[in-house]
This record gives C-alpha cells, structure tokens and sequence, in this order.
C-alpha cells in the first residue's frame, strides 16, 4: 500500500515572473513602425500644400513618429510595473477622466464639427480616449473586489451606472466613441457575469439608446445613414469621402500601386493620414498588405485573449479582456466605415492612424497587457 494512502493531497499555487508575451509585443512594435510609414505616405502631400504644415512634407511624419517614441516608453515602463499596485488609483482615475470629459463641453475645442479636445498650450488631447483606459481599471478592481456583486441585478445596474457616466458624457458630442465605450464596459460585465441575461439587457438598452439618438438626435447623423444607403446620392458632399476611399481601395487591386503612389491622397480624400488611412493602405499595399496589417491585428488580439484566459487574478482578467475588446473594436469599427459596411463616423485604425492621444493610449495599454503577460500561475500538489 502506497505510503501516501489516506492522505490528503494539498494544492500549492506559484505565481511565476516569466517574460513578457513576445508576439503581442513584436506585432505591437511591427504596427507602429508600419503606421508611422504609412502616416507619411499618406500626409507628404497634404503637408507639402498646407501652411499649417508650413509646406514641410515630413510634418506629420515627424509628429508621429515622436508620439510613437513616446508610446514605447510608456509601454516599456508600464510593461515592468505590477499592476495590482494600480488598483488604489483606479477610482481616482476614473473620476478625473470624468471630470475632463465635462470640461470638454464647456472648453473644448472644436474639430469635424464637434467638441473632443481640450487644449493646454501646446499640448492637446482628446479625453475620451484616456477614459476607456479609466473605464476598464476601474470597472475590473470594482467586480474583483466584489466577486459576488454580477450574482444579483443589484450589482448589474451599479456596473451599469459605472458604464452610464462616462458613456453619457461623451455621447452629447461623439456618438461613435460613446458606442465603443458601452461596448468595453458590457464586455468587462460579460467576461466576469456568471448571467447571460445581463449582456442581452445591456444591448437592448444601448440599442434604444442609440436609436433614440439617431432619430431625436442631431439631424447630421440620419444624414450620415442616407449617405451610407446610397453615397451617390450626395457624391460631392456627405457621400464624397466614401466614394473616394472606396475608388481608393477597387484601384489597389491585388498588390497595390506601390507605396508613396497613392492617387486619392493628393486631395480626393481629405485627411487620408487620418481616420481613413486603411483606403491608402489598400490602394497602395493592394489586398495583399491589408491582409497582412489584419493579420498582425488578429495575432495581437489572439494572444491578448491568451493572457486574459491565462491570467492569475481576476483583476488582470478582467482588464486584459477589455484591453483587447478596445483594440478589437477599433479594428473593425474602422475598417467598417472605410469600406461602407457601417455609416461613416470617425474611428481611428490602432497604432496606424494619425493622432498622439490615441496612439500614446493604446501603446500603454498593450503595455499592460504585456505586464500581465509576465505573471503566471503553477498549481503543483503535495
């Protein structure tokens, strides 16, 4: 009879340190270094004409490529901290990206017809873009630190109101934003819900709410849907940027016309650098490059999964998931509008298209996705 007979076996958990998650972090880097090229490629013609660029083609160039040098500092240092060590920030976080988002509406300046910035000298950023990183922190420590809360509706509707806030004050001025901030919050409450009902709920309520504003809201946006349903019926106007990134993205073909040879970048579509960079990325890299761009997306998304599934804590859980949502939700947002299977809003491409605030903001956020990745758990028996 084996010594061990009748003995009860004991679980010891070790919580390991290992390196960080080497796909997310070359895919990561391989994005922005293609997206600060393909910011150039795009811009060199719009700056060389402008004088707020003060006809310098490599202005863009050289903007984003700082922002991008500034990304991978703060994705290296958030990389080597633990992150448990931010769950006493998270609430004060959250209440300062709130406080900044309603002083967006009475300070912010305007652009595309809307106020999202907020201005301090030289510096600009977009709040909304800080609190979905605020959103998830917070949200996650509040169901870790009350892992019994989703077992009653109680608790549903406080992380519901947690979700409102935020989603409510940036819904007055930014439909689309407002729309991908509800959907990382309901995927935080869907990762940790043990209930189903919860998630079908919160998708009928953000259904009627925003129905309630396409129809009741500011007239622009039913335009934006007529211009969807039939972009040439208003082709030099509300249907002109979509016929032109769709022009852009047929002429690409299966290889591209090489890049710098963009032809709808040199004024056909207006910004290209910005919101609509995936059209010049098909037309010059073709349908090739853009598999490849998806590609390096769903390896990044695929193991972002990964570490979630894998992480030792709810906590990490709970924020990987959402991290990845918020990428995820990006990527195909976007990439909708460029080839009009959604109406046209302004949704940035992750770590492609130009704009500081968000790359920066993401760039920390795979940071901490590759902090998690560093911590693993080993259930051994004795």
């Amino acid at each position: 009879m084996p010594q061990s007979a009748g003995k009860f076996e004991r679980e010891e958990t070790k919580i390991l340190i290992s390196p960080v998650d080497y796909a997310v972090l070359i895919s990561t880097i391989l994005l922005v270094l293609f997206g600060v090229i393909m910011v150039f490629s795009a811009s060199y013609y719009t700056a060389g004409n402008s004088v707020k660029s003060n006809y310098d083609i490599y202005f863009y160039f050289k903007k984003q490529g700082l922002w991008a040098a500034i990304g991978f500092v703060v994705m290296y240092f958030i990389s080597n901290l633990n992150y448990n060590k931010l769950k006493k920030l998270t609430f004060p976080f959250y209440i300062v990206c709130n406080i900044l988002l309603v002083l967006v509406l009475f300070m912010g300046k305007e652009a595309g017809g809307a106020k999202r910035w907020l201005q301090f000298g030289p510096i600009g950023f977009q709040p909304s873009e800080i609190t979905k990183i605020a959103l998830i922190l917070y949200l996650a420590n509040f169901i870790s630190n009350h892992k019994k809360i989703l077992n009653h509706w109680g608790g549903f509707f406080a992380c519901m109101c947690i979700i409102a806030l935020p989603t409510g004050l940036v819904a007055i001025e930014n439909m689309s934003t407002a729309v991908i901030i509800v959907t990382i919050g309901m995927s935080v409450v869907f990762v940790a819900s043990p209930r189903i009902i919860y998630f079908i709920v919160g998708i009928i309520g953000a259904g009627a709410a925003g129905t309630g504003m396409l129809f009741f809201g500011e007239s622009f946006r039913m335009g934006r849907v007529e211009a969807w349903l039939d972009p040439f019926s208003d082709p030099l106007e509300k249907g002109f940027q979509t016929i032109q990134s769709l022009y852009a993205i047929a002429s690409g073909g299966l290889f591209g016309l090489g890049l710098g040879q963009s032809r709808q970048k040199l004024g056909y579509i207006p910004e290209g650098h910005n919101d609509i960079i995936f059209a010049i990325i098909c037309e010059e890299l073709g349908l090739f490059g853009a598999i490849i761009l998806i590609f390096l997306f769903i390896i990044l998304i695929w193991r972002g999964l990964n570490i979630a599934m894998n992480s030792v804590d709810m906590f990490g859980c709970l924020i990987a998931s959402g991290i990845v949502v918020m990428i995820a939700i990006h990527v195909i947002l976007n990439i909708a509008v460029v080839t009009n299977t959604i109406p046209n809003t302004g949704i940035p491409l992750p770590f492609i298209s130009y704009g500081g605030t968000s790359l920066v903001f993401m760039m920390g956020a795979v940071g901490m996705l590759l902090n998690i990745s560093r911590y693993s758990k080993i259930v051994t028996r004795r």
